[in-house]
């Protein structure tokens, strides 16, 4: 019998995402013979009737989809299945009817490509349907615990440090500090990873608690010394140095970006301007290291279904493609490590944390 498997992409996009679906759909059809359906709109196309899912013919998977950034399948990071917001405001557990799309697909095993909150999700979704799942971890953040590199997370390190080599030379123009902020909802990879990458002066991140009198002195120096600009990355979940008394009073609407530009402009009398990258971090041609990792992990993730194995997710971890279970991922997240190696390099290289060390 031809088994079917299921592919679906879940949460915020990154690149990489179609050279995932890619992999999964050629190792399924060259290894085993399977039959691959891509699943629209995460899990949004299995409340759909008629499903909203399409076959996904190996023919039409050419090497122009591995290059493409986003997901042609679509995604969500909204709908929670078992707290599904209605039009009159009430939350419906949905979730029964999602399975029942699943079961309606026939399908003999999904694999989700998602972060920690949509594996979780998908995790708890299918345990009641007895279809084996295996989850991709993807997202920009590379939060995703067990895994030492998550789809996407290259490019977006790759585009904020991009951004930062543009941001030096107008900074130095105009003898400007230039703030970058970048993504990162709890976690700081982009930021360490990126300030390393382009040269920045100051990172800040939510793992090294900082102080704005730290990162003003650390920039007034730099004036002193003769640098007439400065590159500062933040991380958005980097938060706001809580020293300031009027801190929640002069807060701007969107990000600590700009709060931080306005702060660092009147503590060291320098002109400040201040980028924030957002969604640009995602929406990219993918790197050869993400279309390389998008396809090894999709490649296993087949690979782990043909084992008859379930409740997994595939990992790069010590330069191999491995597969962990599940529950030792959801719920775990991966923060940068405060004396870890990036850290402690752009210590070394004189970089400032806005910290004491």
């Amino acid at each position: 019998m031809t088994k079917r498997i299921g592919i679906l992409t879940s949460g915020g996009d990154c690149a990489g995402l179609n050279a995932t679906i890619r992999a999964v759909a050629l190792r399924a059809h060259h290894g085993y013979g399977w039959t691959t359906i891509g699943i629209g709109r995460g899990t949004l196309g299995l409340l759909e009737r008629p499903v909203e899912a399409v076959v996904l013919d190996p023919a039409r998977l050419d090497s122009a989809l591995a290059r493409q950034g986003g997901t042609f399948l679509g995604s969500t990071n909204r709908g929670d299945p078992f707290a599904y917001p209605m039009p009159d405001g009430r939350l419906k557990d949905r979730s029964g009817e999602m399975v029942d799309g699943l079961k309606q697909l026939r399908l003999d095993g999904l694999i989700g490509v998602g972060g920690d909150g949509s594996l979780d999700i998908l995790r708890r979704l299918l345990a009641p349907s007895g279809i084996p799942f295996v989850g991709v971890p993807k997202t920009i953040d590379n939060d995703v615990g067990q895994t030492e590199r998550a789809v996407g997370y290259s490019t977006a390190v790759a585009i904020a440090t991009e951004a930062l080599d543009r941001l030096q030379p107008t900074g130095a123009s105009h003898e400007r500090v230039m703030v970058l902020e970048v993504m990162g909802r709890d976690a700081g990879h982009i930021a360490i990873a990126a300030g390393i990458a382009g040269a920045a002066d100051v990172v800040l991140i939510p793992e090294v608690r900082w102080s704005l009198d730290r990162v003003a002195g650390h920039i007034a120096r730099l004036r002193a010394e003769g640098r007439t600009s400065a590159l500062v990355v933040v991380a958005e979940a980097a938060g706001q140095s809580d020293e300031a008394s009027d801190a929640a009073a002069d807060a701007p609407d969107h990000g600590v970006g700009e709060w931080l530009a306005k702060r660092l402009a009147k503590a060291t009398g320098a002109e400040a301007r201040a980028t924030v990258l957002g969604h640009v971090q995602r929406g990219a041609m993918p790197t050869a290291e993400d279309r390389l990792l998008a396809s090894a992990l999709g490649v296993r993730a087949v690979d782990v279904l043909a084992d008859g194995k379930g409740d997994r997710m595939v990992a790069w971890w010590n330069r191999q493609v491995i597969d962990v279970p599940l529950d030792k991922v959801v719920g775990r997240s991966r923060t940068v490590d405060p004396g870890g190696s990036l850290v402690r390099t752009a210590r070394a290289l004189g970089i400032c944390l806005g910290d004491s060390a």
